[in-house]
């Protein structure tokens, strides 16, 4: 039983281990922005370019969230939508078993 186990370990591991590799070369990625960021005077130093970059930035998440609460609102009309339909479908379902019953 042990020696499954230990197998199972090691295929789990290997299964495992892009995801390892991923998160390590995020890590480095992020180590490197990090020292970039410092070495820039970080974002709190007043500079127009990082400024104007966050505006940017909001401006893209302001329309990225009203796109979504779009798409949401179409979403929750098809699913109205398709409740009726289902609703439909179940009573013309009936209605042909008791015509054919008949």
């Amino acid at each position: 039983m042990a020696g499954g186990d230990d197998r199972a370990a090691e295929g789990l591991e290997e299964a495992l281990r892009p995801f390892h590799d991923r998160a390590s070369d995020a890590e480095t990625r992020l180590a490197k922005l990090e020292a970039l960021l410092l070495n820039k005077g970080g974002l709190n130093n007043g500079s127009g370019t990082n400024s104007s970059a966050m505006k940017d930035l909001q401006s893209k998440l302001n329309a990225v969230n009203t796109e979504c609460l779009a798409e949401k609102e179409k979403n929750k009309k098809l699913i109205i939508e398709n409740e009726k339909l289902q609703y439909r479908i179940t009573h013309l379902v009936r209605a042909l078993k008791e015509a054919d019953s008949r």
